[in-house]
C-alpha cells in the first residue's frame, strides 16, 4: 500500500471532496470489523506504511500516524473522516509520478475488506499513545498478536480461533524450528493438506525482524503439544 496516502496538507482537498461525501452517504452505518481490519492492514499495507497500533514500521509510503495526527488533534478530522479518506485513496490511488513502481495498486482491498481496513485506520491513525495490544505469554506471543496470526490460525495458547489457515495445535507438533521458520517465511514451500497455495502472505521475512521471528518460532513450538525442539529458541 505505497505512497498514495499522502500527509495531511496533500489530503485536505480529498478529505473535503470525498470523505464528507462518504459520511453523508451513511458510511457510519456499515458493519466494519476493525479487528479483522488490523489483520488485513498488517498483511496488505504494513510493508509500506507505518502505523503504531499495527506495529508496522515500513517507510515506503507515508507514516499514517503522522499523516492524520495534527488534523485529529485539532478536531479537523474524526475517525469517520479518516475512514472516508482511506477508502477514497484505496479506491482511486494517485500515481507517484517520480516513482510509479511504488504507487499503490488499484483495488488493493475491496468490498468488506476495504470497509474493515478503512475503519481500522480511521479508529487508530494519529491517536496519541496507540500501540499494539499487550498480550500475556512473553515476546513470542506478542509477535503472534502484533502480526495478526490469530486472524487466520487457531492456537489455544493465544486464544485464537482463525480458520483460514491450518490449526496450529494440530500441525505444529513434531515440527522442527527450521520447519516452522520456513512455514512462516516461505509458506508455499510445503502446503498443509486441504489448503490452497498463496493464501498466507509471502512477505513475513520482510515484515518481522529476525529476532522476532525466532521468538515467534519458539513460542509456537513451546505452546503446542509435543513441540519438537521448541525449547531451543532457534529457527534454523
Amino acid at each position: 500500500m505505497p505512497k498514495s496516502l499522502n500527509p495531511i496538507p496533500a489530503l485536505s482537498a480529498l478529505a473535503a471532496a470525498a470523505a464528507f461525501t462518504l459520511i453523508a452517504a451513511g458510511c457510519g452505518t456499515n458493519t466494519a470489523d476493525t479487528a479483522r481490519g488490523r489483520v488485513l492492514f498488517i498483511q496488505k499495507c504494513g510493508t509500506c506504511h507505518q502505523l503504531a497500533q499495527a506495529g508496522t514500521t515500513a517507510q515506503v509510503g507515508p507514516n499514517l500516524d503522522n499523516a492524520f495526527a495534527a488534523a485529529r488533534a485539532t478536531g479537523g478530522f474524526d475517525s469517520d473522516t479518516i475512514e472516508g479518506v482511506v477508502k477514497a485513496q484505496v479506491e482511486n490511488p494517485r500515481p507517484i509520478t517520480d516513482n510509479p513502481l511504488v504507487s499503490m495498486p488499484a483495488e488493493l482491498v475491496t468490498g468488506q475488506d476495504l470497509d474493515d481496513v478503512a475503519a481500522y485506520v480511521g479508529q487508530y491513525a494519529g491517536v496519541p499513545g496507540a500501540a499494539p495490544p499487550k498480550v500475556p505469554g512473553g515476546p513470542g506471543a506478542q509477535v503472534f498478536a502484533n502480526n495478526g496470526c490469530g486472524g487466520c490460525h487457531t492456537l489455544a495458547a493465544a486464544k485464537a480461533g482463525g480458520v483460514t489457515g491450518p490449526n496450529l495445535d494440530e500441525v505444529l507438533p513434531g515440527m522442527t524450528p527450521a520447519e516452522v521458520h520456513q512455514s512462516i517465511v516461505d509458506p508455499n514451500a510445503k502446503i498443509a493438506a486441504g489448503y490452497p497455495a498463496n493464501v498466507m502472505p509471502q512477505n513475513y521475512q520482510q515484515l518481522i525482524p529476525a529476532d522476532q521471528l525466532n521468538q515467534l518460532v519458539k513460542y509456537l513450538l513451546d505452546s503446542t503439544a509435543k513441540g519438537g525442539g521448541g525449547s531451543s529458541g532457534s529457527s534454523g
